[in-house]
């Protein structure tokens, strides 16, 4: 049988990085045979090993005319270098330089958008622009992969495409990699042994609403004198929100990490972790709370209500209501039966819906039936 040989395009890092390092460590070699060319932010060497070739291109985030022109320029000339049999695009900035690049090339095309970019929070002529966007570049896409029944539902109802476009494979987790991930201790963050400690993992911006954890931790420190507070990553907010944690004079109680290599080895010092967002396509750290044994609270917004069984392995709670999160999390503390069944289901649901062998497969089989299906295989 001859390989599938597949192309990535990615600029958008954070989960996005994480999914694709996933998909290519554990992609079968023998029969798929994938190349990657991605962003500035990416750190391609772990991918190296897992590619046959990797191409890192300078992508800018916000729409930029010049900066567009060249990349999609050079997208064009890597994949006519490689002659791949489908080329594959990851977030939406990607998905539409991509689907430009490759008109008139005769590859099929996939797009993962990763959570759609029309579901952030936004104004209403920013949203319309994204749905027309992605409405137009449809006829040059193959299939379209959602990480979510939400993803999916959201583009049926905003009229994006037809149901029998879309692909719906749910996010993985290699927990091979979480198992050998080294634990961070409390000792290493010089967090008291005994403090009550709330954690997030995620970028400091607007989506991840750093600020709703900030005033969260107020209201919870008013009730449990002895909790500690960990934010595991960095962001353009970063400077704000360390001003509103000093303002709240919380500054002795709070962590914030910066970007780190292994963010999931700081779930070993939580006691509770939250994901408070305000738009989500799916919420990858949810399935690592799980996982990693640490009871979570979370937003009821997009993909999440599909991840998390409110009151089975999560509780659930409006987006933007710090009084909600705070409730939630103080009252995991006060009942500690709760919070065992948290995580006793958390983990066995995160097992047995969650592995990354079946996105492979799933994926595998999903290059056979576009290829199946196509007039057309580049030798």
């Amino acid at each position: 049988m001859q390989k599938i040989s597949v192309v990535h395009v990615a600029e958008a890092a954070g989960g996005v990085e994480r999914y694709l390092y996933a998909l290519l460590k554990n992609s079968d070699s023998q029969k798929i045979e994938n190349y990657l060319i991605a962003s500035q932010h990416y750190e391609m060497g772990k991918f190296k090993k897992y590619v046959s070739g990797e191409y890192q291109l300078q992508m800018a985030h916000a729409a930029c005319f010049k900066n567009d022109k060249a990349t999609v320029k050079q997208i064009k000339k890597t994949v006519r270098q490689i002659k791949p049999d489908i080329v594959y695009a990851h977030s939406t900035k990607a998905g539409a330089l991509t689907r430009i690049a490759l008109i008139g090339m005769h590859i099929p095309v996939i797009y993962n958008p990763h959570g759609w970019a029309f579901n952030m929070a936004q104004s209403k002529k920013k949203e319309l622009a994204y749905r027309l966007i992605e409405k137009a570049q449809i006829p040059f896409t193959k299939k379209v992969v959602c990480i979510s029944e939400a993803e999916m539902q959201s583009a049926m109802q905003k009229h994006i495409c037809s149901k029998d476009k879309i692909k719906i494979i749910p996010n993985g987790i290699d927990f091979d990699l979480l198992d050998k991930v080294q634990p961070v201790t409390r000792r290493d963050l010089g967090i008291p042994e005994d403090a009550f400690v709330v954690g997030q993992i995620g970028r400091l911006s607007e989506q991840k609403s750093p600020d709703v954890f900030v005033e969260m931790a107020e209201k919870i420190k008013k009730e449990i004198p002895n909790s500690f507070f960990v934010m595991v990553g960095d962001g353009n907010l970063e400077a704000e929100i360390r001003r509103l944690i000093k303002s709240k004079g919380l500054e002795h109680s709070f962590l914030i990490t910066g970007w780190v290599d292994n963010p999931t080895g700081y779930l070993n010092c939580f006691d509770v972790a939250t994901l408070l967002s305000r738009w989500e396509g799916f919420g990858l750290a949810l399935v690592e709370y799980m996982y990693c044994g640490v009871p979570l609270v979370s937003t009821k917004v997009d993909a999440i209500p599909y991840v998390v069984d409110e009151g089975i392995d999560g509780l659930l709670v409006e987006p933007n209501s710090a009084n909600e999160a705070a409730q939630a999390v103080i009252r995991i503390y006060g009942d500690s039966v709760l919070a065992a069944k948290l995580v006793t289901n958390g983990f066995n649901i995160a097992k047995y819906k969650y592995d990354i062998r079946r996105v492979i497969k799933q994926t595998q089989q999903l290059y056979q039936d576009v290829l199946d299906n196509s007039l057309y295989r580049v030798d």
